[in-house]
């Protein structure tokens, strides 16, 4: 078998069937004992946060009689249940007419831990819970206004390295490294080679954007086409919605392309890309850029923006305050006040993630786009 490309390299580690790094039970993938720890574990006040925005976008629409919660993998539920336990809680939401909650997610493990822990919103209040393969199984055109979230999604999504070159842009395959005067026992396996040629994908994949024509001679980019595509189709979602709709998108990231993001984890540090495959997480920074670029021509970015600037802006420091004083002991308060500013940290988790907020149409009368809290914070 000759060179793969990076996107397929990275897909047979995360999703291979019986070997892949999110297929496999046996890897510990969330938690102390997993090789990363997300927002919505670390506290309770990120998904609180998120939904309140979501009930804004929701009522400025008028309050739809009905709503579509959809999740691009939803980890093991833990946003989404704290969505639906804000949701729950405000009368006019938890007495719209039809509710649906729509998870995307391959990993059958994984889907049961989802269910084990959003079960209880079907059987106390009947949210109906359906899992999809692929968000191509969701219909744009519904009734219902449509709220999609992706957290940490975009970031494991296969990502091609393209170089331009005088020849055009040429790519960045994974190859044997067998040959190589090294000890299989301590170096890894495989490499990186630049591909002879320019194929007609890494033609494509350069020309893909705009923005990377004004690129140099010698560049090196990361470009996810998966990503192009259901970005695109997130803003189907929201723009197909009779009833209107609203997406954030929270990851790794900034708003331009990059060039050396590619990396692999295991227990929680950073190890070489080509080490142990399908037990490490692979990952890379988000081209917020380019997802915008995917869907502006029907429906309308916002961001992105700092996580700490949006939680600021969504009230952190209010919901924390409320949260110490409910508080019974010390101990407690201190546990949910260095959660918050582990979230909200302007050097850490609020300045590496990056929240995107799309909606389905202009909200202000003016035609302008204001949504808060994108008008008010800088980056």
């Amino acid at each position: 078998m000759g060179p793969l490309p990076f996107a397929t390299y990275m897909q047979q580690c995360l999703s291979h069937p019986t070997h892949g790094y999110y297929m496999n039970p046996s890897n510990p993938v969330f938690g102390a004992r997993g090789d990363f720890i997300t927002s919505p574990e670390i506290s309770q006040v990120f998904g609180e946060l998120i939904a309140i925005w979501f009930l804004s976008q929701w009522v400025a629409a008028g309050q739809p009689s009905s709503i579509r919660l959809v999740e691009l993998g939803p980890g093991r539920g833990t946003l989404m249940a704290d969505i639906l336990r804000v949701i729950s809680k405000i009368p006019s939401a938890k007495a719209v007419q039809r509710k649906s909650v729509q998870l995307v997610e391959t990993s059958p493990a994984m889907r049961r831990a989802q269910e084990n822990t959003l079960q209880k919103f079907a059987d106390e209040h009947g949210w109906e819970l359906q899992w999809n393969n692929s968000i191509e199984d969701i219909p744009p055109e519904t009734d219902d206004y449509t709220i999609l979230v992706a957290h940490e999604f975009f970031d494991a999504l296969p990502i091609h390295i393209v170089e331009k070159t005088q020849k055009g842009w040429q790519e960045l395959l994974v190859a044997s490294a067998s040959g190589q005067n090294s000890s299989i026992a301590t170096s890894p396996r495989l490499k990186a080679v630049l591909s002879p040629e320019p194929s007609p994908v890494s033609s494509l994949l350069g020309m893909s954007s705009q923005r990377f024509s004004k690129l140099p001679i010698g560049t090196r980019i990361e470009v996810s086409p998966s990503s192009f595509k259901i970005s695109r189709r997130i803003g189907e979602l929201i723009a197909g919605s009779s009833a209107g709709g609203s997406a954030l998108v929270i990851d790794y990231g900034e708003d331009k392309v990059f060039n050396n993001s590619f990396r692999a984890f295991k227990d929680h540090k950073i190890v070489d890309i080509f080490h142990r495959p399908g037990e490490c997480d692979l990952t890379s920074n988000v081209d917020f850029a380019y997802l915008k670029e995917s869907f502006s021509d029907i429906a309308v970015p916002h961001g992105p923006m700092s996580q700490a600037n949006f939680l600021k802006g969504m009230g952190i420091d209010m919901r924390v305050d409320a949260l110490v004083k409910a508080a019974s002991t010390e101990e407690r308060q201190k546990v949910i006040r260095d959660a918050a500013l582990r979230l909200a940290d302007p050097v850490g988790m609020g300045k590496e993630y990056q929240v995107l907020g799309i909606t389905s149409k202009p909200i202000s009368e003016d035609g302008s786009p204001g949504v808060w809290p994108f008008v008010a914070s800088p980056l």
